[in-house]
C-alpha cells in the first residue's frame, strides 16, 4: 500500500511539473515579456511598443516583403516568396479590370494575411499580427500625432487622450540590396492586400522630419517594409 501511495505522489508530482512547463511555453508562445500599449482605441486593440525584430522602441528591427516572416539581403521580385516569371503573382491574387496578375491565370481573391504568413504572428507568437488597414486607420484617427527624436533616432509619436504612446523610428524601406528614405521616412506594413492592383499591399507612410503628415499608400509587395504588432486586449 505505501508503494502505491508512493507512486500515486511521484505521478502526481510528475503532473504539476508538465502543467507548469506547458504553461511557461504557452507565455512564451505569447510573448508576454513584449510591452502591450492600451491606446484607448475604440476596437480595444493594443499595439507593441517596438517593431517585429526590435527590443526597445527606436530600434528599426527587421524588413520585411509582405507576406514574408524573414529577412533576407536583396528585396526584390526575383526574390519575392509569392512570385514566378517576372511579376506573376502565386497568392493573394484578384482579378482585376486591368488584367490578371496571377501566374498561368492564378486567382485565390485572398485580400488579408494569413497566419502563416504574417511576420508578427510567425516571429512574435499566437495571437500577435499585424494591423490591417482599417486598424491604422483607426490609429491614426484617434490619436495625435507629432514628429520626434528618441536617443537620437528620428520617428513620429501616436498619443493617445488616456496619456498612452507608441514611437515608431523612420527605418525606411528595403528596395532590391538598398535602403530607401533610411531615417526619412516611415514605411509599416499593413496585412491588408491592394485588391485592385495585387501586386501592392497597403503601407503606413509618414514624413515626420519636416511634418507628420500620415498617409496609406500603395506599396509593391516585394519592398522590405518595417512591421509594428497589434493583438487583441483579451
Amino acid at each position: 500500500m505505501r508503494k502505491i501511495k508512493v507512486l500515486a505522489m511521484m505521478l502526481c508530482i510528475a503532473a504539476i511539473g508538465l502543467a507548469t512547463s506547458c504553461s511557461k511555453d504557452d507565455d512564451k508562445n505569447n510573448n508576454t515579456n513584449v510591452e502591450w500599449v492600451d491606446l484607448g482605441l475604440p476596437s480595444g486593440l493594443l499595439w507593441c511598443s517596438h517593431n517585429v525584430g526590435a527590443t526597445n522602441p527606436e530600434e528599426y528591427g527587421d524588413y520585411y516583403a509582405w507576406g514574408e516572416t524573414a529577412p533576407k539581403s536583396t528585396y526584390s521580385w526575383d526574390t519575392y516568396k509569392y512570385c514566378e516569371d517576372g511579376y506573376m503573382l502565386t497568392k493573394y491574387c484578384t482579378n482585376t479590370t486591368q488584367g490578371n496578375y496571377g501566374y498561368n491565370g492564378f486567382i485565390d481573391n485572398k485580400t488579408t494575411l494569413e497566419s502563416s504568413d504574417d511576420a508578427a504572428r510567425i516571429n512574435m507568437g499566437i495571437g500577435i499580427r499585424t494591423p490591417t488597414k482599417a486598424e491604422w486607420e483607426e490609429l491614426i484617427a484617434n490619436t495625435s500625432i507629432e514628429g520626434m527624436t528618441v536617443n537620437g533616432v528620428k520617428g513620429i509619436r501616436f498619443a493617445a487622450s488616456n496619456g498612452n504612446s507608441i514611437f515608431l523610428p523612420t527605418a525606411g524601406a528595403r528596395v532590391d540590396n538598398d535602403f530607401l528614405n533610411y531615417d526619412v521616412w516611415c514605411y509599416y506594413w499593413s496585412s491588408s492586400l491592394v485588391d485592385r492592383s495585387p501586386r501592392e499591399a497597403w503601407s503606413f507612410t509618414c514624413y515626420p522630419e519636416t511634418h507628420p503628415d500620415p498617409r496609406i499608400n500603395n506599396i509593391g509587395r516585394r519592398n522590405g517594409n518595417s512591421v509594428r504588432a497589434v493583438r487583441s486586449a483579451h
